[in-house]
């Protein structure tokens, strides 16, 4: 096989196939005819062409089958390339990035050969430690901590005789304490990772082995395995569509875990494997092989060829499903496993022609969902950084203070310690008094160590600890309707929550309920909706409001409700307009409905849109029953009518609208449209424009309440007219060159002239207080992010409902860009418009693009001229997180007062999470509730999970976890401040207790000759300590826990402002006033008392001593002595000698000895 590249023509021939390839820069065109001659198995309804020479008057297809042409055109070569989704540009930067592979080969059921790969099972790992690892890697986690470090090196001093004064118990004592409970939460939160992994390694699955279909475990999955996947299972790992149950190998499945989107996404086999199907013979026999691309983390994109019976066929994003999707309405399938697990290193590649290079320093999951998950990263609050610099402070005062004591130690030796050398001689190992001071040191650094607490750690996170048992057990927080209490899975963030500046929250089932009920409609002319008294004022629609009756249909969903009585009487009497309109309701639509009980409908909608308005046609008596390839079954008021499908104009973001062409039981051609106002409005018949007006002022009461809305338009088609626009379709869809627009331009051409039937409302039902809290977190100055991948305008309206936007803002931005030049300008015309001076020279941003320091940037906080809106989809973002467009786009963002970013990747939400927190001195806070969240969750310094409808991966990988959106306000305003609060407040008590503990042996220094004598026994201060730790912490939980109102907190939000950094709290000036007055009341009574001691209460030596001062200052006059004489004569002391002296003997210098100490030591005697 040759590998295709730009300008390459391959031309192969097979029996009954002919194939050409082009070139076409990074992508390949290809045709081929169909399988003919008599080996070839027949499929209805299967497009197949004669040859590439055949005129397009030859070409012929079944338009019945025009809505499953699309998918099978996309196995032409030319078509892998077209849509590519706003990642593609930004996943071009990590292309080839994510491992050393270049390319990824295999083979199908041959286990043996791609073994040779080095490509390893379907196991995941999350957890961090094992039985054998678990202790060193806790403890050099552990010993990261500077007090950790410092108590460990000071316990290795503690066991030298020479400067001890302290058991070595004292220290080893504490420390195993500390470490122990630290390792002990540690490894209990491991011990869950393990569990988790292992009930997902374990799960079973069907594998073809040998012919035969076996159960085997998700863990033991290899490489180039064929696996069989049944309806509502789970996808073992990213697997290339083989074969399904459906037609034409279509396989219908919900993507929620990657992009936390409930909707139905549609895969398709290519026809040389479909034809398989569940033939396990012929699935044994399979053996395909699979070039492709190297384990990335683009979603949007797969590139690969499949070399089968000497053929080759093109790979694209269609045909791969990935990990983590769910199978749906499909009833079974079989796919090739292309991705799992993680990479190996491999020294060279089995296959020469195949380039292979796997390192192991760049390890990770192969799969798609796995590699968007993020990286687990320890998050540390501001107030343990916080702590490691007081610490080190701390330590360094603590080593002044011992320099000192040493010091002094040294003078007192040199002026007053030779006198006491002979009741407390010096050590043999004590030459001097330079040695005995650095003894000194060391013996005051261990005796001082009080100073750096030990047991900060231990209170800090007992503390914590009780802080969370405060959030799990908050009734105020717990979700009666799933009996599900809010969860902190951490105990290291609590104080962290009251310092949130900005929340990035995902929309779908996180602001809202995922949940779309149809709630107004406007059919040729008249509103529909609304609820009436009899004095014909408008009744705000409760619970208590009458819903309507839909008795008299039997297939109507017991769960819909609707109030206006009205619409149901324009039903019952048969008005034209009513009814054509819910028929159009009934048939424009891809809905696949499931009817496993006679009667009971489950629609699976592409939109949660559609299956809303489906709903509310069969609710209203036109229900949409089922559907094939060519027909339509409805049952408009209990009667069945069959639709045939002639064609599905589908869905895309540039039309903006869809349309549906069938034919009537009355054999009428009919097109029927739906889409956005601000397109249908264009394409309607002139003769509407009366009815246009009208319905578009219900469109915006409709806006007006953050509905979501389309219009609905229908047109005739002459039978004529249908046919030649059929040809003409036919020609554009097989038109190799500029297909796209050649198919636009045919759509546009029958979806004109539309007459229009009127336009919906649906409600996305938002969670209970959401725009509340919205509100409430505004008022507190935090900021409100929403990432999500749903469409703008849905965004936006969701946006307008809860209250992020509001009619009152000055103006909203709109950035949507395709290149980086377009969008730097329209994010530098938002800058312009909200603060002119930021664009000026002296702009800070501009001066760090200009000097590029090497210090950390930290954008500043800008007040704009008034109130302001972003929306950014995620294709312009890919741009905007280029090079230094990141910080235009920041800079932008921050003076917003609500962002909006749509159509992003779950690796896009982490990469806007992650350049907030790098350039901005500010708490994050990310909270979603899919697996298309986790990334971000894991990004932000707090995490928070909402067990919702898109399954449990967001909650396990947060911090807190709860049921509604609407306890943010209360987990931020009133748990968090009561942490921060009370851990400011035990800090600042805790570092007195120690200052004021550790200064009395520094103060009982200067009165014992600074011997290193400890002024307490260690038995007391042990005592006192255990007295104040323990006291502090049951005067915090038991005392001033009942202080604290958290109504206030929640009534006047602008009035407890969050208190900061602990850090700011040193530039008051408050604080060290505090400080200075405290030392001066501490010390004013020691020094007082030793002055007035003496005078007031003198003891024995006091008299003593003053008596002393006393004759030394009053000195006695010098006494006069009188010679006497005496009349004997004078004798010499000589005279009484009996023997001789000792002069020679002096003089001859044999006795001399050095008798006084050396000089250096004493210089003082004489």
């Amino acid at each position: 096989m040759k590998q295709l590249g730009g300008g390459e023509q391959i031309s192969e021939k097979g029996r009954g196939r002919k194939r050409a390839l082009w070139g076409r820069g990074r992508g390949v065109a290809l045709l081929w005819a169909g399988p003919c001659g008599s080996g070839a198995p027949a499929q209805k309804g299967a497009l197949r062409w004669r040859s590439l020479e055949t005129t397009a008057a030859r070409r012929w297809w079944c338009f019945s089958e025009m809505k499953y042409i699309k998918p099978l055109i996309s196995e032409i070569p030319w078509n892998y390339n077209w849509n590519y989704s706003a990642m593609s540009l930004l996943d071009r930067q990590s292309e080839g990035r994510q491992s050393g592979e270049q390319e990824r080969y295999l083979q199908a059921n041959n286990r043996e050969f791609n073994s040779l790969f080095g490509y390893p099972n379907n196991s995941i790992k999350t957890s961090k430690y094992n039985a054998l690892n678990f202790l060193p890697m806790n403890l050099f986690e552990q010993f990261q901590r500077l007090a950790n470090a410092y108590f460990l090196i000071l316990l290795f001093l503690q066991l030298i005789p020479q400067i001890s004064s302290l058991a070595w118990y004292t220290t080893v004592i504490p420390l195993m304490v500390v470490l122990s409970i630290t390792a002990v939460k540690d490894g209990v939160d491991d011990m869950k990772r393990h569990k988790n992994d292992n009930q997902v390694n374990n799960r079973s699955v069907l594998v073809l082995m040998n012919g035969r279909i076996v159960t085997d475990k998700w863990m033991n999955i290899q490489v180039g395995d064929i696996i069989k996947l049944e309806n509502n299972q789970l996808v073992t790992a990213d697997i290339l569509l083989l074969s399904s149950s459906e037609p034409y190998s279509l396989t219908y499945i919900e993507t929620a875990e990657l992009d936390g989107e409930t909707n139905l996404k549609v895969k398709q086999a290519i026809s040389v494997t479909s034809d398989m199907e569940d033939n396990l013979k012929l699935l044994s026999a399979f053996d395909g092989e699979v070039r492709c691309e190297s384990p990335n983390n683009r979603l949007d994109r797969f590139t690969g060829t499949l070399t089968y019976k000497g053929k080759n066929y093109i790979l694209n994003h269609d045909r791969l499903i990935f990990r983590g999707c769910v199978i749906r309405n499909t009833d079974w399938c079989y796919g090739l496993v292309v991705f799992t697990g993680k990479w190996r290193k491999l020294q060279c590649s089995p296959v020469p022609s195949v380039t292979v290079v796997i390192d192991d320093n760049n390890h990770g999951p192969d799969t798609k969902v796995m590699q968007n998950g993020g990286k687990s990263a320890f998050k540390r609050t501001h107030i343990d950084h916080l702590m490691n610099v007081l610490v080190l402070w701390i330590f360094l005062f603590l080593c002044g203070m011992c320099f000192i004591l040493a010091i002094g130690h040294y003078i007192w030796e040199n002026k007053k310690g030779y006198y006491f050398r002979d009741f407390l001689p010096w050590k043999e190992y004590v030459s001097s008094s330079v040695v005995s001071s650095v003894l000194i040191f060391w013996s005051y650094f261990i005796i001082l160590n009080t100073m750096v607490p030990i047991s900060l750690y231990v209170s800090v996170e007992i503390i914590r600890l009780g802080n969370s048992f405060y959030i799990n057990w908050d009734r105020k927080m717990f979700y009666e309707l799933k009996n599900t209490p809010a969860q902190a899975r951490t105990t290291t963030l609590n104080e962290e929550l009251g310092q949130v500046k900005y929340v990035f929250s995902d929309k779908t089932g996180t602001l809202t309920r995922n949940i779309m009920t149809f709630s107004k409609c406007s059919i040729n002319g008249k509103f529909y909706g609304d609820v009436y008294d009899k004095n014909r004022q408008k009744v705000e629609i409760s619970e208590k409001t009458e819903k309507v009756d839909f008795s008299y249909n039997r297939l109507a969903d017991p769960k819909f409700s609707f109030y206006d009585k009205t619409l149901v009487e324009a039903v019952k009497r048969g008005d034209r307009w009513v009814h054509l309109f819910f028929v159009s309701l009934s048939l424009c639509h891809t809905v696949i409905p499931e009817e496993k009980v006679e009667g009971e409908l489950v629609y699976q909608a592409q939109s949660p849109d559609e299956g809303a308005l489906v709903t509310a046609a069969r609710n209203f008596g036109f229900v949409f029953r089922s559907r094939t390839s060519e027909t339509i079954m409805v049952v408009e008021m209990g009667e069945i009518r069959i639709y045939k499908l002639l064609a599905i104009l589908d869905f895309n973001n540039v039309r903006k609208r869809m349309s549906v062409i069938v034919r009537t039981p009355e054999n009428r051609v009919m097109l029927f449209c739906k889409g956005a106002d601000t397109i249908l409005c264009q394409l309607l018949h002139p003769s509407c424009r009366s009815l246009r007006d009208v319905t578009m002022e219900h469109l915006d009461d409709f806006a007006s309440d953050g509905l979501r809305t389309l219009m609905v338009a229908y047109r005739e088609l002459d039978n004529a007219f249908f046919q030649d626009w059929s040809r003409k379709h036919s020609e554009a869809f097989l038109s190799l060159e500029d297909r796209e627009n050649k198919i636009s331009i045919v759509y546009e051409e029958i979806e004109k002239d539309l007459m229009l039937l009127g336009a919906t409302a649906i409600e996305d039902k938002l969670q209970d207080g959401v725009p509340e809290t919205i509100i409430t977190l505004s008022q507190a100055k935090i900021k409100i992010w929403v990432l999500t991948g749903d469409k703008q305008e849905t965004a936006v309206n969701i946006a307008y409902a809860c209250n992020i936007f509001d009619d009152e803002m000055d103006g909203m931005f709109i950035v949507e860009g395709e290149d980086n030049e377009t969008v730097w300008q329209e994010l530098r015309s938002a800058r312009e418009k909200m603060k002119p001076q930021s664009l000026l020279e002296s702009d800070p941003i501009d001066d760090y693009l200009t000097t590029k320091p090497r210090i950390p940037f930290k954008i500043p906080e800008e007040v704009p001229s008034g109130n302001y809106g972003l929306v950014i989809n995620g294709y312009s973002l890919a741009h905007a997180l280029e090079g230094n467009l990141e910080l235009e786009l920041l800079q932008t963002a921050c003076m917003c007062k609500g962002v909006i970013c749509c159509r992003m990747t779950p690796l896009q939400k982490a990469q806007v999470v992650e350049l907030v927190k790098r350039y901005k001195k500010v708490v994050t806070l990310a909270i979603g509730d899919g697996a298309n969240d986790v990334s971000m969750i894991k990004a932000a310094h707090i995490g928070v999970g909402i067990s919702g409808q898109e399954g449990m991966q967001a909650m396990l990988n947060s911090d807190f976890a709860f049921s509604q959106f609407c306890y943010l306000q209360r987990l931020l305003l009133v748990h968090g401040r009561w942490s921060y609060n009370r851990m400011c407040k035990f800090l600042s008590y805790f570092f007195y207790k120690n200052f004021a503990f550790t200064l009395v042996h520094f103060w009982y220094a200067f009165y014992s000759g600074f011997s290193a004598q400890i002024a307490l026994e260690t038995t007391y201060w042990t005592m006192i300590s255990h007295i104040f730790t323990w006291g502090s912490l049951g005067f915090y939980f038991c005392i001033l826990f009942f202080l604290y109102s958290d109504g206030l907190c929640l009534m006047f939000p602008n009035v407890f402002q969050l208190l900061g950094v602990a850090r700011n709290t040193l530039d008051w000036p408050q604080v060290w006033l505090s400080v200075v007055l405290s030392m001066v009341l501490c010390m004013l009574p020691v020094i007082g008392y030793h002055f007035l001691k003496p005078l007031f209460w003198p003891v024995r030596v006091d008299k003593v001593i003053d008596r002393i001062h006393h004759c030394m200052s009053h000195p006695l006059p010098p006494r006069i002595r009188t010679r006497l004489k005496h009349a004997g004569s004078r004798r010499s002391a000589y005279a009484f000698s009996h023997k001789q002296g000792f002069g020679a003997l002096i003089t001859s210098g044999k006795t001399l000895k050095a008798k006084f100490p050396k000089k250096n030591s004493f210089p003082f005697k004489k």
